[in-house]
């Protein structure tokens, strides 16, 4: 009887931390086994230089999803060497996005005729890193190359001069160095006793200041319960 109880104890525990197991991934996880996402293909035909797998993939100022892939394929028809970005946007952060598990935005045809493009846009002038932005280009035309069909296809904009010539007019040695200079300085002001014996005496004239302070408003008191004794130049009284 005594094992079988017994049993059943660890039984339940152990169904119990499945269930607390599978809550936690849950809640701390943000759902995230639960989330669909869907990928897409954007070409690029210029240098990407600055952007990497993992860089993130924003709607105007909100992140949606991030870029999976990046490779190079060669374009039979424009007899040229292109770069297709693979990313993967997640519809669950999308309000009003369909909630079955389709491939796709279920209007995004529709979405590239009013103009969606994608463009490359510095994210960081200290790393020089890039990422993808979409918006609304509606004058901008939309080339599809059409060349991976295990993707949807998105458009982008030509890839513009301006992004890596104000990369390069960015000075990130010497910004690099000026805070490592910094950063040596403030460690020789610490490890000299420097900074102690500023605080020591800021402390110092900090105290000086309150017993002014405490003096002064002391003598306002006084000249105004006695104001005879001000006027015969007395003394104030010590521990009045």
């Amino acid at each position: 009887m005594s094992k079988k109880a017994n049993k059943a104890i660890i039984g339940g525990f152990v169904v119990g931390a499945i269930v607390l197991f599978i809550i936690g991934i849950v809640v701390f996880g943000s759902g995230v086994l639960f989330k669909h996402a869907d990928k897409y293909v954007l070409f690029f035909n210029g240098s990407i230089k600055g952007l990497s797998v993992g860089a993130p993939v924003i709607f105007r100022g909100v992140k949606v999803g991030s870029v999976k892939n990046i490779s190079l394929v060669y374009d039979e028809q424009a007899k040229e060497v292109v770069i297709p970005v693979i990313i993967e946007v997640e519809l669950s952060g999308i309000k009003g996005a369909p909630k079955k598990a389709i491939v796709g935005h279920p209007r995004y045809e529709k979405l590239i005729q009013e103009g969606l493009r994608a463009r490359l846009e510095i994210q960081s002038f200290i790393t020089g890193q890039l990422m993808l932005s979409f918006d609304f280009y509606p004058d901008k035309p939309a080339r599809l190359r059409g060349i991976m069909k295990e993707y949807l296809e998105l458009p982008t904009l030509p890839i513009s001069p301006d992004i890596f010539e104000i990369m390069d007019e960015v000075p990130v040695k010497d910004i690099a160095d000026n805070l490592a200079k910094t950063v040596a300085g403030l460690n020789k002001i610490i490890d000299s006793g420097e900074l102690q014996e500023s605080l020591y005496e800021l402390k110092s004239s900090l105290r000086e200041t309150t017993e002014a302070a405490r003096s002064l408003r002391l003598f306002l008191e006084y000249t105004e319960q006695h104001p005879e004794a001000f006027l015969k130049g007395k003394q104030i009284p010590k521990g009045e």
